[in-house]
């Protein structure tokens, strides 16, 4: 264990799951004595988890290195993540980076800390090969006190033609149920109403470690499980691929008393031969039914696609295929994404690059269906009474919420609430994108 006590801040780019694993990390160091402070403040430690995901992966984690250096010159700056296991060299180039650790070496940071010194020249680098990195760290976010991020899976086995994740996060592994159970329980014990499940593809959980292929368990298993949980209000469902969401599931959820009614469906095409280019392991129909099926047993649900544009081969008939397909479909939301060339996949040297111009256009023209989408399914909730999870943030005397379904809505501040359950009715849409509320009989006799 480290005997260096003083400092430490921490900076979370990318997913829900670099959250999970930078709570689990800040942790390690303040059970070792470190003390956490603000990402701005004066720091000993600095620790950035970085992403591989955005384009900007590199121009980000140099802004924020420079970030902790104008706030502690002196301090030590280590970088973790996706982006370290991608490129350790480059990144240990940066002025100011004292250390990176790979995927492998992330959990492991105190025996690293003990005799780091601030580097003169370039950062040190330990970072295995990603075929190494074949264990489980179960971790699970602990900040924003309304809910917490759960991992329960990382790496994938998919070999997606545009996708740099199993590069930097290795093969498809999981948690056991015993532990993830444990960690729910942990979080319930903590007053936190909501847990939202991650991993790289939660639909294959239960594979075990070290390249044990044979699923121990199922993603079933696994939310018949945390269903039982006591204390924990909300459950909800992050990303999950459309060809591992069963009906059973769908079914589950659509009964349970904590998984809520909100999916989040990657698409990536609407086009059968990208989704072939890409090596997705669907087609449109089998999306087309995944959706249907939900709304068939849960007509209020939430639901949510990714979406890439400006893919190698993306006509404009291509992409307007796309367009309609999700024009058509009963969804809630669009997560669009602007394709960009990685390093080391099949799709950066494909035929068919998409000019950037366009790219810009087609993800401006998916962002503003999306709007619309998102609006015609808040306005299908006005004059309903819903359950509303109340957030801590105060912005400009107002606070914010999300139903179950996860529309979300504002009143005034109110400290008493935050944290809280309260039962409103939607009654109209803001200029912001928001739903105003009302109290309704029922929370005025919870709050008596």
């Amino acid at each position: 264990m480290s005997t260096f006590h003083g400092t430490a801040a921490f900076h979370t780019l990318g997913c829900k799951l670099n959250f999970a694993e930078t709570s689990t990390i800040a942790r390690q160091l303040t059970d070792a004595g470190y003390d956490k402070v603000s990402f701005d403040d004066k720091a000993d430690v600095y620790v950035i988890n970085t992403c591989s995901v955005t384009e900007n992966a590199d121009r980000e984690c140099k802004l924020h290195v420079k970030r902790a250096m104008k706030a502690n010159p002196e301090g030590l700056v280590v970088i973790v993540g996706c982006y370290a296991q991608l490129k350790p060299e480059e990144i240990s180039q940066i002025d100011g980076v004292d250390l990176v650790l790979g995927a492998k070496e992330k959990f492991n940071i105190l025996s690293y800390l003990d005799d780091l010194e601030k580097s003169e020249n370039e950062g040190i680098v330990h970072s295995c090969e990603i075929e190494e990195t074949d264990f489980f760290i179960g971790s699970y976010s602990i900040g924003d006190r309304t809910r917490a991020f759960l991992k329960v899976q990382d790496g994938c086995d998919y070999k997606c033609t545009y996708c740099t994740i199993p590069l930097a996060r290795g093969i498809s592994r999981s948690d056991t149920i015993e532990n993830v159970l444990k960690n729910a329980q942990e979080i319930a014990g903590r007053d936190i109403k909501e847990i939202v499940l991650t991993g790289v593809n939660i639909g294959d959980y239960g594979k075990g470690e070290f390249g044990n292929k044979r699923h121990e368990h199922t993603f079933l298993d696994l939310i018949s499980e945390l269903d039982k949980v006591e204390g924990i209000e909300r459950i909800r469902i992050s990303s999950i691929e459309p060809n591992l969401l069963k009906d059973e599931s769908i079914d589950l959820v659509s009964k349970s008393k904590s998984f809520v009614p909100h999916f989040h469906i990657p698409l990536q095409s609407g086009c059968d031969d990208l989704l072939k280019k890409m090596k997705r392991r669907y087609l449109t129909k089998l999306y087309n039914d995944r959706v249907n099926k939900i709304r068939e047993v849960m007509p209020d649900a939430a639901i949510g696609v990714d979406v890439i544009v400006g893919f190698p081969g993306e006509t404009e008939e291509k992409f307007m295929e796309t367009y309609n397909f999700l024009n058509e479909l009963p969804i809630t939301y669009l997560h669009v994404f602007t394709y960009s060339e990685r390093e080391n996949t099949e799709a950066a040297d494909m035929e068919g690059v998409v000019p950037i111009p366009e790219r810009k256009k087609r993800n401006k023209m998916l962002r503003i269906l999306s709007e619309k989408k998102k609006m015609a399914f808040y306005q299908t909730q006005l004059g309903k009474k819903l359950p509303v999870l109340w957030e801590h943030e105060n912005k400009d005397g107002k606070m914010y919420g999300f139903t179950e379904n996860y529309v979300r809505v504002q009143k005034d501040f109110d400290p008493a609430l935050v944290n809280q359950i309260e039962f409103l009715n939607l009654e109209k849409i803001l200029s912001d994108g928001t739903v105003s509320v009302q109290s309704s009989f029922e929370s005025f006799l919870a709050k008596a």
